[in-house]
């Protein structure tokens, strides 16, 4: 276990600051939501960053409204070109990876599955085989989904160490993701020989993560969003569905803490689930009705089909590890996490930037 003094109240900008202030910070993925919500994270510790990924998917995105960020540069290309990969992070000589690059989505990935698995497969093996070629120390964060495991669809909460699986290509992709990264771990990166590769890779699953900014299809958050903007009635495909909800802030705080411990202490070097507490996984209709509420007025039908593609009905997290290992908590509630979320999509678009990075202070002062 890392050292309890260098932990205690770490999730906050000032003692995240020395981590990252002034470091290098190689991020793909980063014109996806997720990944703008690190780099504005990473921006207000005073790193210095370098984004890879494909150009940002949505124009009203989080990552075309929160520019400028203080991104050394930012790389439009796709994860699977390898060499111009290798050729970016070599030339950068990062401190830290964080990699979110992906095809994040399970109802594509059932249209473009042999494409899910080189994305997120290959890619990931593209990205971690650059890295041996460095020759200075460099701390990896892999960030891949709380989908990974082999869903029983029964109460229980998953831990870190249970099976490995997915039904859907995404989630399988993402699966065998972990199994790239331990491959790579062991074999290249194995702790044994730190002192010679110098170089700490850990992995992290996160629940459904929502937030302001997030425009992609088939998410519960976007449609309720798209829905309420127009006047329409939300449609709800599983409004049954148990998930393990939380604001996009909480799983980031736990790559930032994870990272800066884990360039401390190497033996960090694992995986990680970052969630909420048990009494925080709500069914979609209790995240559909909050969301109603928080915005003044809407409603939804439940549009669920016998025909529609496989999504698992109930998945449930255990953040037992990190809380043991990390000392990192979340800091709000899911309803809470819903009403942050619909408050930044109903604020105007040129308060949209100053709105964000407050919300980023706020979070952090909890």
């Amino acid at each position: 276990m890392a050292n309890k003094s260098k932990m205690e109240n770490v999730v906050n900008l000032e003692q995240l600051s020395p981590f990252y202030k002034d470091k290098k910070i190689f991020v793909t993925g980063h014109t996806g939501f997720k990944g703008s919500w690190l780099i504005a994270c990473l921006y207000l510790l005073g790193a210095k960053i370098k984004g890879y990924a494909l150009p940002p998917e949505y124009e009203d995105g989080l990552f075309a409204l929160v520019q400028p960020l203080n991104i050394v540069q930012s790389v439009f290309e796709d994860i699977r070109h390898k060499q111009q990969l290798q050729k970016e992070i070599e030339e950068f000589k990062p401190d830290y990876i964080f990699h979110l690059a992906a095809q994040p989505l399970v109802r594509r990935s059932y249209q473009i599955p042999a494409e899910t698995f080189e994305v997120n497969v290959i890619g990931t093996a593209n990205l971690l085989e650059a890295v041996t070629k460095l020759n200075h120390k460099c701390t990896v964060i892999v960030i891949t989904t709380d989908k990974v495991y082999e869903n029983k669809e029964t109460n229980v909460l998953y831990k870190e160490d249970d099976v490995l699986g997915g039904y859907d290509p995404y989630s399988a992709s993402k699966a065998c993701t972990e199994l790239v990264v331990n491959s790579f771990r062991n074999s290249f990166f194995n702790q044994k020989n730190f002192s010679v590769h110098q170089k700490a890779i850990a992995s992290v699953r996160a629940g459904n993560v929502i937030g302001g900014g997030d425009w992609s299809e088939d998410r519960i958050i976007p449609d309720i969003v798209r829905s309420l903007k127009k006047d329409k009635a939300i449609e709800v495909r599983s409004p049954g569905s148990v998930r393990p909800w939380q604001h996009v802030l909480e799983p980031i705080s736990g790559y930032l803490l994870l990272g800066g411990l884990l360039a401390e202490n190497s033996s960090l070097s694992k995986a990680y689930n970052f969630g909420p507490m048990p009494e925080d996984h709500l069914k979609v209709k209790q995240v559909v009705e909050t969301a109603i509420t928080t915005w003044g007025s809407g409603k939804w039908n439940d549009c669920s089909s016998p025909d529609r593609v496989h999504e698992a009905g109930l998945l449930q997290l255990s953040i037992e590890k990190a809380q043991r290992e990390l000392n990192w908590q979340p800091k709000l509630n899911a309803r809470k996490a819903i009403e942050w979320t619909i408050e930044w999509y109903k604020q105007p678009v040129e308060k949209i930037m100053d709105y964000t990075f407050q919300q980023i202070r706020n979070y952090f002062e909890q």
